[in-house]
């Protein structure tokens, strides 16, 4: 039976539930109403709360193999729905059709491949007197905020974590996009016991009412560095674990000896796709200046090419920004252009339309203390940059208190090593950018984020190391 998609409800302790008051966000594309969501209140998580606390003391008891089972049937479901969540996706969030299908396959990726891991247990003594060993035991209730980005496979790799590992999960969609956090709970519901896997939307102040309620023992947040402040704080008050997977401003440094026929394609795609709406999308592009010229030329070429509209629209590239407020904040950024006397190779203007959309931009050398260096736009502007030195552009690229990540473009392996070797950032690539695989933890560093999410790592930071200490005599 094919997914319903017209009616949407929170998933508390196994059930659909309503709420007194509804709310729908819009599709970015036309500003058209979307369908009605739940607006949940504290009683509303409260209730999820108690549920998953009852749920947790059987869960956590249940065998790798058990979970194991039961996620890989989830993800069954998930691919069988894809077409129906594919469509969701890019009515909700923006996003060409195919880009929002890509992003539905990895979610079924993540589900079938996460709990492969194996999570160890590790002998650290074992002699006459003693055996210890350091195992990981389940955290307890984990609450999941999702950002409206990539909503479908960050909720899944934050739901497969949590439930491989022994713990129930609370999820909350953003505001922005609730539609298909809610469905993957939905689909959730045949697979797991009750209270296992819940989801509640609601407005702003939902995210408050989890980071700070008591019978909650995890966060994981992706959001923006100022919201993640506010969420490490407010976790604070009772010593929650949490994870923050924050805001990045990437760098890219492209080196003199680069084969630009065979990059530009590449460095365009990872600078614009989602309309730039990623955390880890290169922001700021270090040509050298041998090359600046030529490369400049080319990747305007390649970038004024690629389509911009509606998601569901044919061979559709850039789709629009995902929000008002966004919006808001680029039209804001791109205010910047002529203030600062900056230099456009491409675009530069924000023209009414029906939807949020914003044309390519391409800054031209601008000063590297302008906004458009120094801030992260979450918009597809992108300046791009002149070196010569290489201590100097490491420097430069350094210089963000943002420290996600960083690529290097070399045809010499040797020099791109010694690059990336010294670049700040939770992943470096060299020759690529954006790669992410289940089985490779992702995270931040400086004002990044804390923790990390996927792999082994981000496996066991939903856990609690234990040691296990077994007198002999």
């Amino acid at each position: 039976m094919p997914l319903d998609t017209t009616a949407f409800h929170n998933v508390i302790n196994g059930e659909l539930t309503s709420t007194a008051q509804t709310r729908h966000a819009i599709n970015p594309a036309n500003k058209e109403p979307n369908p009605e969501v739940p607006v949940s209140t504290q009683q509303d998580l409260d209730r999820a709360v108690t549920a998953a606390k009852e749920a947790f003391r059987t869960w956590s008891k249940t065998s790798y193999e058990e979970r194991r089972k039961a996620i890989l049937a989830y993800a069954d479901s998930i691919e069988a729905a894809k077409d129906e969540l594919t469509a969701l996706l890019t009515k909700e969030q923006g996003k060409p059709l195919g880009q929002a299908g890509v992003e539905v396959g990895m979610a079924v990726t993540w589900a079938r491949s996460l709990p492969t891991i194996e999570v160890p247990e590790t002998v650290l003594q074992d002699n006459d007197d003693a055996k210890v060993i350091q195992r990981y035991v389940p955290l307890g209730v984990a609450g999941a905020i999702v950002p409206w980005n990539f909503p479908v496979l960050l909720a899944i790799g934050k739901i497969i974590p949590a439930v491989y590992t022994g713990n129930p999960v609370i999820v909350k969609p953003s505001p922005f996009t609730p539609y298909c956090g809610l469905k993957l709970a939905e689909l959730a519901i045949p697979h797991f016991p009750p209270g296992v896997v819940q989801a509640i939307s609601g407005g702003d102040d939902l995210g408050p009412l989890l980071t700070e309620h008591p019978g909650i023992d995890k966060i994981s947040f992706t959001g923006s560095t100022a919201t993640g402040r506010r969420v490490m704080a407010s976790c604070a008050k009772t010593l929650k674990r949490v994870t923050l997977e924050l805001g990045g401003n990437d760098a890219a440094i492209i080196c003199d000896d680069v084969d630009l026929e065979k990059i530009i394609p590449n460095v365009a795609i990872f600078s614009f796709l989602t309309s730039s709406q990623i955390c880890m999308m290169i922001k700021r592009l270090y040509v050298h200046e041998k090359i600046y010229d030529t490369f400049l030329d080319k990747f305007v070429s390649f970038v004024k090419n690629l389509p911009v509209a509606e998601g569901t629209a044919p061979d559709s590239f850039i789709g629009p920004v995902q929000n008002s407020m966004q919006y808001e904040k680029a039209k804001n950024l791109f205010s910047s252009i002529p203030t600062e006397n900056l230099k456009t190779a491409l675009g530069g203007t924000i023209t009414d339309s029906k939807g949020f959309f914003i044309p390519p931009t391409i800054i031209d050398n601008p000063p590297e203390d302008s906004r458009v260096v120094q801030e992260e736009p979450f918009a597809p502007i992108l300046p791009v940059l002149k070196w010569s030195d290489e201590d100097d552009v490491i420097a430069r690229a350094n210089a963000s208190d943002s420290a996600l990540a960083a690529s290097v473009w070399s045809s010499d392996l040797d020099r791109a090593r010694r690059i990336a070797d010294q670049l700040h950032g939770g992943s470096v690539w060299i020759n690529t950018h954006f790669q992410v695989s289940p089985f490779v933890p992702f995270g931040g560093h400086k004002a990044s984020g804390i923790g990390t999410e996927w792999g082994l790592q981000g496996l066991t930071q939903y856990c609690n190391s234990q040691s296990l200490w077994i007198k002999k005599a």
